[in-house]
């Protein structure tokens, strides 16, 4: 299995069999959102898609596998997402196959997808790494494998000593603790350990701080990753350090 770190995604290429594009937490139509919460923005879907496009090129992959969060609205959908989707979904098919794990913004997504295409909210196995949106635990059958995830929107917030800052997408990737997770292996789950690779999101709006997010875990797979030993890398796998290294700045820690 090899990974593949793609700097104007972020997304990633899994290879073994075959080569998955890994895109997660899309959002497309949050900028209707924004509007209602009084941040009128134009819609950058064009725009997001090309990037997309441009990853799908490059990687020439077996298929593209959205990790969940394609559309943003919840609940329902907007006649933004209504409009957009459609050619959307029809672009990536005209260059590749499309799969997709539902996350918790999309409710209504099967309505835009052919019925190959959406696969089971708990997530699949293929090539023997486990795929899943991240918001609900894994089932036993991603156990002893490498659990590919969404949903956190991780991002680290560098800073040196003389005050030089940079604040980018990161992928984490870390040992989970099985006890902490509470769920059973059975006879599909995998042989190994069972490690998790956290993939920032997509849309260029979305982020959040990983030290947030290991301080106050929001689902399954956050608080079951060994914080110490987990290992940071950027958008383009420029290896960062071990999480249990990254210091919080103290601007943050006293907000």
């Amino acid at each position: 299995m090899d990974l593949e770190f793609l700097e104007n995604g972020p997304a990633v290429v899994i290879s073994g069999d075959e080569r998955v594009l890994v895109v997660a937490d899309l959002h497309f139509g949050i900028e209707s959102d924004l509007d209602r919460h009084g941040i009128h923005v134009p819609s950058r879907s064009d725009k997001r898609l090309e990037r997309v496009m441009t990853c799908v090129r490059s990687a020439e992959p077996d298929l593209i596998l959205l990790l969940g969060d394609v559309k943003h609205t919840v609940p329902g959908t907007t006649r933004q997402e209504f409009l957009e989707l459609p050619g959307i979904l029809g672009a990536l098919r005209s260059e590749t196959v499309v799969r997709v794990v539902p996350g918790n913004h999309d409710p209504g997504i099967a309505r835009f997808l052919h019925e190959q295409e959406l696969l089971p909210v708990a997530g699949t196995v293929i090539d023997g790494v486990a795929y899943l949106h991240g918001h609900t635990a894994p089932p036993p059958e991603a156990l002893g494998r490498l659990v590919v995830a969404g949903h956190h929107h991780p991002v680290a917030s560098l800073r040196d000593s003389i005050g030089c800052s940079l604040r980018a997408p990161a992928y984490l990737l870390g040992e989970a603790d099985e006890q902490a997770l509470d769920v059973a292996r059975n006879d599909q789950s995998g042989k190994g350990n069972t490690r998790v690779l956290l993939v920032p999101a997509f849309n260029e709006y979305a982020g959040y701080d990983l030290l947030l997010t290991m301080k106050k875990p929001f689902s399954p797979l956050s608080r079951c990753i060994k914080k110490e030993s987990a290992e940071i890398f950027l958008a383009d796998g420029t290896y960062v350090c071990r999480l249990g290294e990254l210091v919080p700045d103290e601007r943050d820690a006293e907000t």
